[in-house]
């Protein structure tokens, strides 16, 4: 219900805050709003609106697909109100439901862009090894067990990705972006257990990309492909080979990068925890 209080706007330039946030997408349709479906952006902005009376624009550091989770997504919105930029958080918080939590706000220069100003972003995602399903690492990892997967192929795979490439290979036909090019700035792939994370670390991303290439990743990992053969389809374009995307449930939007940001790396840097299982 909205909150009719037309004292707490002030006649002075709005102030721009910015928004550390994290969800659960397993119920969401993803970040950007929709006509249909519960998304983040939609969630976020008809709670700030309860408070201000007046619709809110908020804008994110990226666009995450239905069930891909973040565990610091970023977002900015101009506050028209006398509310501090820091108060925010708690604000919203306690207008939002349980899978989405602002993990703190702060303000930031009028001129700062929670997308133009990111320098980069870091994605992980989370492989589920043992032949035994676990209801508590369910909804955040793809659970295969069919076959071993042999880390030591997947790093041999990823190695040649690091730098910018033409990556049409693993770019979503549907996507409106007119090129391919990304600028990868790390990626890596390491065993913890029975699981197996695979991180990527780029200046932006291809609508699709990093699902449909874990999905690649695993069938060199399971010896369907050889490391060659990988190399081969990505560097060639040859997308009518891409046909798997990993599911959605694996992805984490882990962090987004800015040469300014206002908070802490305890609130930002790594905050999706880790499972950490008993050896059988």
């Amino acid at each position: 219900m909205a909150t009719h209080n037309h004292k707490l706007i002030t006649n002075s330039p709005p102030q721009r805050v910015a928004l550390v946030i994290q969800y659960a997408g397993t119920y969401l349709s993803g970040w950007q709003k929709q006509s249909h479906g519960r998304t983040v952006q939609s969630e976020i902005e008809q709670a700030i609106a309860s408070v201000l009376s007046q619709p809110t624009i908020i804008y994110g550091a990226g666009r995450t697909d239905s069930g891909v989770h973040a565990a610091a997504q970023v977002a900015h919105f101009d506050n028209p109100s006398s509310i501090p930029a820091q108060r925010w958080a708690a604000v919203i918080n306690s207008r939002l439901p349980d899978d989405i939590v602002i993990r703190a706000s702060a303000e930031v220069d009028d001129n700062w862009h929670a997308r133009f100003s990111a320098i980069y972003r870091r994605y992980r995602y989370t492989i589920h090894t043992a032949a035994q399903p676990n209801l508590f690492v369910r909804p955040y990892s793809w659970h295969y067990y069919h076959e071993p997967l042999v880390v030591e192929r997947i790093q041999a795979a990823i190695a040649p990705l690091q730098g910018t490439h033409h990556l049409a290979a693993f770019h979503r036909s549907d996507s409106g972006r007119s090129h391919s090019w990304v600028n990868v700035q790390d990626i890596s792939c390491r065993q913890l257990g029975d699981f197996i994370q695979i991180e990527i670390q780029a200046n932006g991303f291809l609508y699709g990309m990093v699902r449909l290439l874990v999905g690649m990743l695993v069938r060199v990992g399971n010896g369907d492909l050889s490391v060659a053969e990988f190399t081969n389809i990505w560097q060639t374009e040859q997308r009518d080979r891409v046909k798997h995307s990993a599911p959605a449930k694996g992805l984490c939007l882990l962090r987004v990068g800015y040469p300014d940001f206002p908070f802490p790396k305890s609130i930002w840097y790594d905050t999706q925890p880790q499972f950490l299982l008993p050896k059988s």
